[in-house]
């Protein structure tokens, strides 16, 4: 048994996959060939005339599901997203759906997950309108998790919500005064009443839920059609799952928040511990009962299938911005509010490029040899082919 040096392109080398899907089995190839030759790669050779030492740099695949990828752009993206907050609290908001869907879930994951974003934000912008709690428009993030911590298909979607919005109104002169509106619930732990947010949310999403099965939109099987009506009924009389937390303590949690979650995969190398010759893998996970680390045995087979569940339908978008933090407008109403809070604007976005970027993360040069560790390093060659190393 292999100890501590286990990885999901390890498991997916030596135990092989067959995929649900052409696209799936197109993910697990790729993350099974990152960094390897197959990807291709750039040749680099030390410049000093008493070294000469060669190093192949074998390229990534840049899958988002790959738990070896994306920790540059990773870093990047909440770097921007720094630059838009505001010195005001932020709420954190979870909407779960209902085990009962997971299986129609599966076989319409494009248009349940949609469905859950639109259900998710019309709550959200729904109560914020009303004056009693808000009256105003406030900036929302929302972000697409499918798993638990044992790797079952569990679809729900945290948003981070701000305490506060900004309201738009027109002048005489035809021009739009932008003005910011705080929280009214200052005391409260929660930003609505959760209760009242269940319920909007159930009947919101069951709603457009009909709506998707009476146009044809949602594919249902035999089974499910003839189950539907059932279903429905069993849908109506649950309590819907809305976790609202306590709110963030500041904008530093919120980064924190943000860097853990928004770009995480479902399975990352370190909660895999073993992985024996007969395919048994050893994985580490959180029982969220009572705080727990634990560990639990798969076979390899069932650990890949498990984790491709969470493979996301191609070029979806899981992570999402409404309010005031919508695309459309997002800047200029970000600066109509640092205006209106008088506080400085948001300095502009700004690119580290990847070599800084490595060196500030992981203290590596990209022009440092190995062996003689001079910033000697040049560019030889560059392939994106399958091909054999060069071993003159």
């Amino acid at each position: 048994m292999q100890e501590n040096k286990i990885t999901l392109q390890y498991i997916l080398h030596t135990h092989g996959y067959t995929g649900q899907t052409a696209y799936t089995r197109q993910v697990l190839n790729q993350l099974e060939s990152c960094r390897t030759k197959a990807l291709g790669y750039h040749l680099y050779k030390c410049d000093d005339q008493e070294c000469g030492n060669l190093k192949y740099q074998y390229h990534s695949c840049r899958n988002r599901h790959c738990p070896q990828c994306g920790a540059l752009q990773k870093k990047q993206w909440v770097e921007d997203r720094q630059r838009e907050l505001l010195p005001v609290p932020y709420y954190h908001v979870v909407f779960t759906m209902p085990h009962q869907l997971n299986a129609i879930a599966l076989g319409n994951r494009s248009v349940l997950f949609k469905l859950l974003f639109k259900a998710a934000s019309t709550v959200l912008l729904q109560f914020a309108k009303d004056k009693k709690y808000l009256g105003a428009q406030p900036g929302i993030l929302a972000v697409l998790h499918t798993w638990g911590q044992q790797l079952s298909f569990h679809p729900h979607i945290h948003c981070i919500v701000s305490a506060g919005g900004i309201i738009k109104k027109k002048l005489a002169d035809g021009t739009e005064q932008t003005n910011w509106r705080a929280l009214k619930r200052v005391g409260g732990q929660f930003l609505f009443p959760v209760k009242a947010m269940s319920e909007v949310y159930r009947s919101v999403f069951i709603k457009e839920l009909n709506h998707l099965a009476s146009t044809q939109a949602l594919v249902l099987a035999t089974e499910q059609q003839e189950g539907y009506p059932e279903l429905l009924r069993q849908l109506w009389k649950q309590s819907w799952v809305v976790y609202a937390k306590k709110p963030f303590g500041g904008p530093q949690q919120v980064v924190n928040y943000l860097a853990a979650y928004t770009h995480k995969v479902a399975l990352s190398n370190q909660r895999l511990l073993s992985c024996s010759s007969q395919g048994e893998v050893v994985l580490r996970y959180k029982d969220y009962r009572n705080g727990q680390q634990k560990t639990m045995s798969l076979s390899a087979a069932e650990l890949i299938r498990r984790f491709e569940q969470h493979i996301l339908p191609r070029g979806f978008t899981k992570i999402r911005t409404y309010g005031y933090l919508a695309n459309r407008g997002r800047q200029t109403n970000l600066r109509a509010v640092t205006t209106v809070l008088k506080i400085p604007a948001h300095p502009p976005s700004c690119k580290t490029p990847w070599q800084v970027r490595l060196y500030e993360m992981y203290g590596v040069r990209y022009n440092e040899c190995c062996c003689c560790h001079k910033t000697s390093m040049v560019l030889l060659q560059t392939t994106y082919k399958p091909t054999e190393l060069d071993s003159s």
